[in-house]
């Protein structure tokens, strides 16, 4: 009898086009998919994170079932269960003593370590393969950094838009004439901006069986468990992108940074997590956008804006996390130290953006980027949050968070820990920003137009708090150096009254009462 192809198919990989399946056939391999205690577990994930990746899994167990391959599918309630990926991996090869195991290279870097101890294990050659569902490699992105001090995106972001050929004219030269329409993609909410809803995918038996699992097994976990609505398989995913060309692809473009109170979706894609796990390929999306204005459906800012997130950022922050891995998850340039606040937990404060912004992140485990980058991710920065909580605390929260994803956004883009590699300025801002951006200050206890004192917003003395407490490393950057000038000019008195009400502010913080985040903090 042929010995079998042992492939393990891990829960960020449920694609057909995964390279450990590429020229095998269901007769001659076996795929282990493997749902264990360590990955639900190393830090305390959101509920509803747990749900979509089990739920999706056993999905994608059932269709390739149905399609005649053999599946051995490890659930988390099984007795045997060893916890581990290499734990059940070693399981397997007891059960189906393979000819070899072939697995698709991990997507982070703890779960890449494991594997490559398993060529010293197992009794039989082990193949881990590159991750083909991207489109820069490794290596491509090594030879992009190479010699360079800043990895400034956008010239990287060309280099894939020419790679793929998406939007891109025949003389060569970008589909509109220049990269990047960011400028025309800044608009601030019009009064009553509401977008079409995503569709949502009500539970079926599979999903409830799992919701049930997690409300038991996970019941100390953050976030609500109910209502689950994410796509878990293809299907669905597919739909879910559909409904976003058809509906809200028209004004993602406009306005992808605005926030409305009670509006969580706005026109974003809401296809992040089916892209991360799998069930999406980023490049068919890309292509899809691009007909659409090709066919006059969309306009190019908005599908310019959509392509740069994912063939940009997405692939840029992927190749920096394994570019500057292990150093980057310890980085912190700022020596920021304060913890995290007990309400990023709870939702607790008086602050309007941040409670709507944990309360969407609390009830479906999604905030769209601003929320995350210039509300959550800039009071972190500016309050001086130690970084390794604020990365614990984003990789928990949200359904979409991996930690190749997670990590660098927030070390390098949010919180600068990194000192500049990722991103050419911090994004600190006061007040005035969320003001603009937003509809959030209008109903804020808080006083966005006051600058101090125990009304003002807090984002305004903390703002000022944070550039000088780290002057002596920003001053000389030439994107925000000029600001120290306004501060020198305020006079002694204005500046003790901006220190004076951020410490006041900072005093006031409350740190997290229990272990959110890790069984073992």
């Amino acid at each position: 009898m042929t010995r079998p192809v042992l492939v393990p198919i891990l829960g960020d990989q449920l694609s057909r086009n995964l390279s450990s399946l590429e020229g095998l056939t269901p007769d001659e391999a076996v795929l282990l998919l493997m749902e264990v205690w360590d990955e639900a577990t190393y830090v305390k994930h959101h509920k509803q994170k747990i749900v979509l990746i089990f739920s999706a899994m056993r999905h994608f167990a059932e269709e390739l079932r149905a399609d005649g391959w053999q599946v051995d599918y490890i659930r988390l309630d099984d007795p045997a269960n060893t916890g581990s990926f290499t734990g059940e991996v070693a399981r397997a090869v007891e059960r189906h003593a393979p000819s070899e195991i072939r697995v698709t290279e991990g997507g982070e870097w703890r779960v890449a370590q494991a594997m490559e101890e398993w060529a010293g294990r197992f009794p039989c050659p082990v193949s881990i393969l590159p991750d083909t569902r991207f489109i820069a490699t490794h290596a491509d992105f090594r030879a992009f950094a190479e010699g360079r001090q800043h990895l400034t995106m956008e010239y990287f972001y060309r280099e894939m838009r020419r790679k793929t050929g998406l939007l891109m004219r025949p003389d060569g030269k970008p589909e509109g004439g220049i990269w990047n329409l960011d400028a025309e993609n800044r608009q601030p909410p019009k009064q009553g901006l509401k977008a079409p809803p995503a569709p949502k995918f009500p539970p079926d038996a599979i999903t409830r069986e799992v919701i049930a699992l997690v409300g038991e097994r996970f019941a100390d976990h953050f976030g609500d468990l109910e209502p689950f609505g994410w796509p878990v398989t293809r299907t669905q995913a597919l739909e879910a992108a559909e409904a976003f060309f058809a509906r809200r692809l028209e004004l993602f473009g406009p306005y992808q940074d605005a926030m409305v109170a009670g509006e969580d979706d706005l026109y974003h894609s809401m296809l992040s997590t089916s892209i991360n796990c799998g069930l999406l390929d980023p490049l068919e999306l890309c292509r899809a956008a691009e007909a659409a204005y090709k066919e006059g459906r969309a306009p190019l800012n908005s599908v310019e804006g959509f392509i740069r997130q994912i063939i940009g950022w997405r692939e840029y922050v992927r190749g920096f996390y394994w570019h500057t891995m292990p150093g980057l998850a310890e980085a912190n340039a700022l020596a920021a130290t304060r913890p995290l606040p007990e309400f990023f937990w709870t939702g607790a404060t008086d602050m309007a953006c941040i409670a709507d912004c944990i309360r969407t992140t609390r009830e479906d485990a999604h905030a769209h980027h601003i929320q995350r980058l210039m509300v959550l991710g800039n009071f972190c920065l500016i309050a001086g949050i130690a970084p390794q909580e604020v990365a614990d605390w984003y990789l928990v929260v949200y359904a979409d968070a991996y930690e190749w994803v997670e990590l660098p956004n927030v070390a390098g883009m949010i919180l600068y820990a990194d000192g500049g590699r990722l991103a050419t300025k911090p994004y600190a801002a006061s007040g005035n920003y969320i003001n603009r951006m937003s509809n959030y200050c209008k109903g804020c206890r808080y006083k966005v137009a006051e600058k101090t004192g125990p009304d003002a917003c807090p984002f305004n003395p903390l703002y000022w708090h944070f550039m000088v407490a780290n002057r002596q490393r920003l001053e000389s950057n030439h994107r925000i150096g000029r600001i120290y000038a306004t501060w020198d000019r305020m006079g002694e008195a204005k500046q003790a009254e901006y220190l004076e009400s951020a410490e006041a502010f900072l005093a006031s913080l409350a740190p997290a009462s229990r272990a959110w985040s890790r069984y073992d903090a």
